[in-house]
């Protein structure tokens, strides 16, 4: 969450609506991402009419699918009671953590969220999403060009190269994904990169929506 509050600055100067797909990760500041500390921002990012959709409570990896007729994945999640721990969820454990984040996110914001879910880091398995279609959750990965390199290394990615290939590579209908800020990235990209991206797709003729607009969704 460490640049939340600029991002919600340049989204609203730049009248730009988005899906934030949220799980109770770590934060610098406050009791995690999901906790009673960030809820108010949650909350007015809600009035200000973005969308919310679940990014599994306790981030969730998806590692590999298990041998058998039972769907059962191991999976590794980055936050939580078990956070850096591999193990086996089954189906209906790996649901429980889709419905958590949005019933947190319901809670908190006041607002129904999406019937959807990004998987961390984009991993997943077709049996991973059939078991999360069965409890009423779709997926939604990004464009190519919608990787946005927010979380790739800065001293071989920089900023400017990430703006340039963005605004050259987009197209209609692309999905975008960037986060709330990153741990490990040295040159954080939000500042240099968010506000020249918005505006200079804008200059091609682009605009911008939430998923709950977009015609895949």
């Amino acid at each position: 969450m460490d640049i939340a509050p600029l991002v919600a600055e340049v989204l609203n100067r730049q009248n730009v609506k988005v899906t934030f797909f949220a799980a109770n990760e770590r934060s610098k500041v406050g009791d995690g991402s999901l906790g009673d500390h960030w809820a108010p921002w949650w909350k007015a990012r809600a009035q200000e009419g973005h969308e919310f959709a679940s990014h599994t409570f306790d981030h969730v990896y998806w590692r590999a699918d298990l041998p058998g007729s039972v769907p059962q994945f191991r999976v590794k999640p980055t936050a939580g009671a078990a956070q850096g721990q591999e193990f086996t969820m089954d189906a209906a454990q790996y649901c429980a953590q889709l419905k958590q984040a949005n019933q947190r996110l319901a809670e908190i914001t006041g607002k129904q969220p999406l019937p959807l879910f990004r998987a961390p880091g984009g991993k997943t398995s077709p049996r991973l999403l059939a078991a999360a279609k069965a409890c009423g959750f779709a997926h939604v990965g990004w464009a190519d060009a919608g990787f946005l390199g927010d979380e790739l290394p800065s001293d071989k990615f920089s900023n400017a190269a990430l703006l340039k290939k963005a605004l050259r590579d987009i197209r209609k209908g692309d999905i975008l994904m960037a986060h709330l800020g990153i741990w490990s990235r040295q040159d954080p990209w939000a500042p240099s990169v968010l506000e020249p991206l918005i505006m200079g797709l804008k200059a091609k003729g682009f605009c911008f929506a939430t998923l709950r607009e977009h015609p895949a969704f």
